[in-house]
């Protein structure tokens, strides 16, 4: 089973197989740039540190061919996960997978099954009062036993917290003394935000990390017999631009992902099934299906022959 749930954060960098490498010749040799480093790392105080460590790796990848370029890429993902913080890589909290641990233990161990995650949030009554984390491991050994049915509370195991403001590095540090590979994302008033793994911190350092379980799943989109075109509404805005040419301003594709968001951001607010929105380059869009936290379905109604002029700034 898959251990995190996916989620989807800033843009990074994927690390692949580096071709051989060459003796350098010449600039920055190996010996020199390692103990550059060493001496940098211990200048914990000193604001510059990241800037001089990034020009190192520039000046390396330059002047020789010691570094793969796998490695230059990690080291460049490390520096940057400095800035990306809980909220820039959790899961959203409209895409957890969890349970009410008022379910019946064999529901639970079907849609743990169905799922296809190792580690799954335990709520009573709503998803704000999460009050623990069901391991497959404890499931299985609990379903073997022949004592009568388990109690769902007595596998529990605790769950770290953390806030979304918290840099994802200073997480990863929480969690590794935690010994635990999930955290619960609470926001200020303790309401639930959203859930993080260490597979999501790690993959902000190596890239996307896939295994047997992990079916990739794209977003649908449909064109309808009366001519509009409805779309996922988890659908990259980058997506539409592709096919339609650019139409964003440059704050919204700097500030929104997706064309749900789009929508809802036109709407000023979460908008329900129905509610039709003009987008000021001419595009229309309608909600075609929705929760009230979320946009599932939204119906392009006039999609053009040509691509739409872009919105000035």
């Amino acid at each position: 089973m898959s251990e995190s749930h996916s989620s989807t954060g800033p843009e990074r960098q994927s690390v692949s197989p580096a071709p051989a490498t060459t003796e350098p010749s010449s600039g920055l040799r190996p010996g020199r740039l390692i103990a550059r480093l060493r001496l940098l790392l211990g200048l914990r105080g000193d604001p510059s540190v990241r800037e001089t460590l990034e020009e190192l790796i520039e000046e390396q990848a330059v002047a020789t061919d010691a570094m793969a370029p796998d490695e230059r890429l990690m080291l460049r993902n490390i520096l940057g996960l400095r800035d990306v913080t809980v909220g820039d890589i959790m899961v959203p909290r409209a895409d957890m997978v969890a349970v009410d641990c008022a379910k019946p233990f064999d529901d639970i161990v079907d849609y743990m099954v169905e799922a296809a995650h190792s580690r799954v949030p335990v709520y009573r009554n709503s998803l704000d009062d999460v009050i623990g984390m069901l391991h497959v491991k404890d499931v299985f050994a609990a379903s073997r036993a022949k004592d009568g049915t388990p109690e769902v509370e007595a596998l529990l195991r605790p769950v770290l917290f953390v806030p979304p403001s918290m840099p994802a590095l200073d997480a990863l540090v929480r969690m590794r003394t935690a010994r635990t590979h999930m955290a619960v994302v609470v926001d200020e008033y303790g309401g639930i935000d959203g859930l993080l793994t260490i597979e999501d911190l790690v993959e902000e350092i190596v890239g996307e990390i896939e295994d047997e379980h992990d079916e990739e799943e794209a977003p649908e989109v449909a064109a309808e017999d009366d001519g509009t075109i409805r779309y996922d509404a988890r659908t990259p805005l980058t997506d539409i631009e592709d096919r339609f040419g650019p139409f964003l301003t440059e704050d919204e594709r700097e500030e929104i992902d997706t064309l749900g968001g789009l929508v809802a951001t036109l709407a000023g607010r979460m908008p329900p099934v129905g509610t039709q929105v003009r987008h000021p380059s001419g595009f229309e869009f309608e909600v075609v299906e929705a929760d009230p936290r979320r946009i599932t379905a939204v119906r392009l109604l006039n999609p053009p022959q040509a691509a739409p002029a872009p919105v000035e700034e």
